[in-house]
This record gives C-alpha cells, sequence and structure tokens, in this order.
C-alpha cells in the first residue's frame, strides 16, 4: 500500500543557456513524447547533464508528463541496489521507505506516466561495481516499463539494449563562441579566443572554466591568450573546486579503470602526448610489453576517455592537456615507445628491397614520430641516438611521403660540433629538393659550405658549390615562371 499522499522531488532547474544543442534536444523531445528510452553518451564535461535538463524542463516534456518530470543524480549516493531503490522510490514519491526490490516500486511506476533522468549513471552501472548486475536489472526494467520514459546520461556504453543512443559531439564554433561570452561578456569576437576554443576541441566544461576564470580575475584577452599560453588546463581551476581535473579523473577512480591493472594510465598519457593518440593497428608492435592492449584499448572508448578516429584511439584536447607527462624522460613507457619508433626507423630504405614495403607504416606515424622527435630534441638535444633517428625519419619521409617538416628549425639549435649536423642537414637539403622546397634547399646548402669551410674540407666545399651554382639556376628559372604566370 503507497502512502496516501506523496509528491516527490521536483528536479532541478534548467541550464540558463544550452548553446548549439536545439536540434539534438528536439530528438530527446520526440523520442520521450513516444516513451523511448534514450541514453546520452559522452566524455565527461561534453554537456550531458545541461542537454537533459534542458530537455526535461522543454514545454512539451512539461506539458506531456506534468509534475512527473523526475531527476536522480546517480553519483550522489553508494554504488549499491538498495540506496539505488530507496532513492528512487524518494525520488517519485513511491512512499516505501526502504524498498526490498524492484518488484515493490513497479505498481506504483505504472499508474501515470514519468519522465525519469538518471544524471552520470556510470557511476552506479559500472559493471565491475558491487551489485552491479542487481543495478543493471533494475535500470534495464524501468527501460521497458510502459508508462516510464527513461533517460539516462552516462559516460560508459554499458547501458540496457532498449535505449535509443545519442552520442554528444562538441560544439560548433558559433555555439563554443556563445558559451563563453555569456560568461566573459566582453562582447566583441577575438581571433585570439577562437584560436583558444580551438585548442579546447570546443568542450564545453572546458570552455565555461575558462571564461569563469577569465571574468573572476578581470583579465583581457590579451591576459588570458597568455595565461592561456603559460598554463594550458592548469587554467582551467575556479575558486570554487570546479575543474576539468575533477571531471577526468572520476572515470580514473571507477571499478572498470581499476580493473585494467598498472599499465593503463600510462598508457592513456601515452595516448594523451601524441597529436593523433595511437593507430590500434600498429599497438601491438608498439606496446610489446602490455598485455591485451586491445581489451584496454575498448574499455578506454567504453569509459569515454578517449574515441576513435581514422584508425586512431585519440582524444578531445583537454583531456591531452591534463594527462600528458609533463616531463616525457619521467614516464617509462614513453621512454620505451620512443625506442620501439627509433628501432623501427633505423631500418635501412632500400627501394630495390623486398622488404621495402614493410617502412610504408610510416605513412600513418609520421606525425606521431616528428613530435616525438621535437619534444627530444629540444629536452635531450646532445643524444646522438635522438639525432640519428631524426636523420633516419628524414630519410623515411623523402621515400614514403615527402613533405615539410618542423625539425628543420631545429638544426639551428644543434649543439657547436654535433657529429650528426652535417648527415642531418644533408638529409633534409635532399628532402626539400625532392618536395621543391629550393630556398629551405638553398639555405641549408650554405650551412654545409661553412662547416664544411671550417673543416677545411675543400672537395665538400667544392660539391656544395656546384649544388649551390644548379640550385641557384633552378630558383631563376622557377622565378621566370612564376612572373610568367602572373602575367598570364
Amino acid at each position: 500500500m503507497f502512502a496516501s499522499r506523496t509528491f516527490g522531488e521536483s528536479p532541478p532547474p534548467p541550464p540558463r543557456a544550452c548553446f548549439g544543442r536545439d536540434e539534438l534536444i528536439e530528438e530527446i523531445v520526440g523520442l520521450a513524447e513516444n516513451l523511448t528510452p534514450i541514453a546520452l553518451i559522452g566524455v565527461g564535461g561534453i554537456g550531458k547533464t545541461s542537454i537533459a535538463l534542458t530537455a526535461l524542463h522543454h514545454n512539451r516534456i512539461r506539458r506531456r508528463f506534468g509534475d512527473n518530470r523526475r531527476f536522480i543524480r546517480c553519483d550522489g549516493f553508494p554504488a549499491s541496489c538498495a540506496h539505488f531503490l530507496r532513492r528512487l522510490s524518494e525520488v517519485i514519491g513511491a512512499g516505501i521507505e526502504n524498498p526490498e526490490d524492484f518488484a515493490s516500486l513497479r505498481p506504483f511506476l505504472s499508474l501515470r506516466e514519468v519522465f525519469l533522468v538518471l544524471d552520470n549513471v556510470e557511476s552506479i552501472l559500472d559493471p565491475q561495481g558491487m551489485d552491479a548486475q542487481e543495478i543493471y536489472a533494475a535500470v534495464e526494467e524501468l527501460s521497458q516499463l510502459n508508462k516510464v520514459c527513461l533517460c539516462i546520461t552516462s559516460s560508459i556504453s554499458t547501458i540496457p539494449p532498449d535505449c535509443e543512443t545519442l552520442t554528444i559531439p562538441t560544439l560548433t564554433i558559433e555555439a563554443a563562441r556563445d558559451t563563453f561570452n555569456r560568461i566573459y561578456m566582453h562582447g566583441e569576437r577575438s581571433d585570439q579566443v577562437d584560436n583558444i576554443l580551438d585548442q579546447l576541441d570546443f568542450h564545453p566544461l572546458s570552455i565555461t572554466l575558462l571564461a569563469t576564470v577569465a571574468r573572476y580575475h578581470n583579465w583581457d584577452v590579451n591576459r588570458l591568450t597568455r595565461e592561456w599560453g603559460q598554463q594550458r588546463a592548469g587554467v582551467l581551476q575556479t575558486d570554487h573546486n570546479k575543474s576539468l581535473a575533477a571531471t577526468i579523473e572520476l572515470p580514473l577512480a571507477s571499478p572498470v579503470f581499476r580493473e585494467l591493472g598498472p599499465d593503463a594510465r600510462a598508457l592513456l598519457e601515452i595516448i594523451a602526448f601524441f597529436p593523433q593518440g595511437i593507430y590500434e593497428s600498429n599497438s601491438d608492435w608498439l606496446f610489446p610489453l602490455i598485455p591485451n592492449t586491445a581489451n584496454i584499448l575498448d574499455k578506454f572508448c567504453v569509459l569515454s576517455l578517449t574515441h576513435r578516429s581514422n584508425g586512431f584511439i585519440t582524444m578531445l584536447a583537454p583531456l591531452r592537456d591534463y594527462l600528458s607527462p609533463e616531463d616525457p624522460r619521467s614516464s617509462t613507457l614513453l621512454r620505451a615507445t620512443k625506442e620501439v619508433y627509433f628501432s623501427r626507423i633505423s631500418v635501412n630504405i632500400d627501394p630495390d628491397d623486398p622488404n621495402f614495403g614493410d617502412t610504408q607504416w610510416i605513412t600513418t606515424e609520421d606525425v606521431n614520430v616528428e613530435h616525438l622527435l621535437e619534444i627530444f630534441t629540444t629536452i635531450d638535444p646532445n643524444s646522438d641516438s635522438v639525432w640519428v633517428a631524426c636523420c633516419n625519419f628524414i630519410k623515411y619521409l623523402h621515400w614514403h611521403k615527402p613533405r615539410p617538416t618542423a625539425l628543420v628549425s631545429k638544426i639551428e639549435g644543434f649543439p657547436d660540433d654535433h657529429p650528426s649536423e652535417q648527415k642531418c642537414l644533408s638529409e633534409f637539403m635532399q628532402l626539400f629538393r625532392l618536395i621543391g622546397h629550393l630556398p629551405e634547399s638553398r639555405w641549408l646548402l650554405f650551412r654545409m659550405l661553412e662547416l664544411y669551410g671550417e673543416q677545411g674540407d675543400d672537395l665538400q666545399v667544392t660539391r656544395v658549390l656546384e649544388r649551390l651554382s644548379r640550385g641557384g639556376r633552378r630558383l631563376e628559372v622557377s622565378g621566370k615562371r612564376q612572373q610568367g604566370l602572373t602575367k598570364c
């Protein structure tokens, strides 16, 4: 027997603004009107709760469900079936203080239509958590009740199969600007701010935190840009202990993540370190000492810590900034990964070799290898192995993916009399000649001429002068062709 007069709990108010989500909210409202169960899935801070609350207070939802619109924060109580059922009873107003099982609530949930949001449901649906199977069974039955429209938000994809799954994307540039300016309120559009928003991958929580901090400190755009350049994710911390770090650490404390073992955090840091993440098909040879790498990568995606993009396992920029090791030399796994890459690019490039095709792995890994070399030529410039790897990498680009590379600027910072300088200069010069960057090739030749002159190597000086002469004629011809094209 239910209590004679129960009211349940009113949901929290809607967010003041939810930019760029109109179509998504319309889709949720349409599904809710048909009592279709809904799952909003995405990385922490992507805006799942704001979207759910906006839909919960939508005029059409108000008309359809009236006061029977309920909201439960699942991370607000211990992850046990008893606590979940007790909280469910309180929120819907069933009047049962300590339900023994879900069956005792079923009759009440069959009386009238209810729109029920279970927010942050990953905290109770974690497959490795306590009472996980019992809680999952209860949530699954909620999704199947005829008069209940269940809407769950979660960072994990362990959800009842009947749910219509909507993966929450990042914001558009327009919505990101609106989100930032609603808080920052400095009015005019700024290319500097747009650039920062882009570097944040248009991640809603990161944008909100950035705007909040900038407004609190009364930073102008120049000061904000400077602070972002110096601190990156460190800026995203308000004085009310709201931070990106807190959001990111939640899934890392989950039973599912802890079950992956001690290598999981280190592997996540490697994904964060590399601009592209890691190429999934190469993970076995990249991490030979980590067992079940494929399983760990799958779980990262289940936890919404990473996502798959064109064959890579990668993550949003704010997560990369937070998780990437501050000192790459301190990461045992990154050092081991570096040695794997260096070993791979030490294989001699010979187009006539039957195994030449095996070296084409560089076409997918080139951006990561280049980033690795950029970092280590900066923090470890006296290492012979780093510069040898640099030369080898340039040769690989020459044969498999001719393109410009930022590594050429590292030559200017070469230690005096470094034994690898001439070899690097020669490889760079050949690469730039191949891709048609003749001015850069000419500059490199002048540097080589200077080195050989200092060493008194007349033969090499003569050879470089011949190359400069040929290069000068090509530049002249190229310039004339360009003039002709301009006149046409």
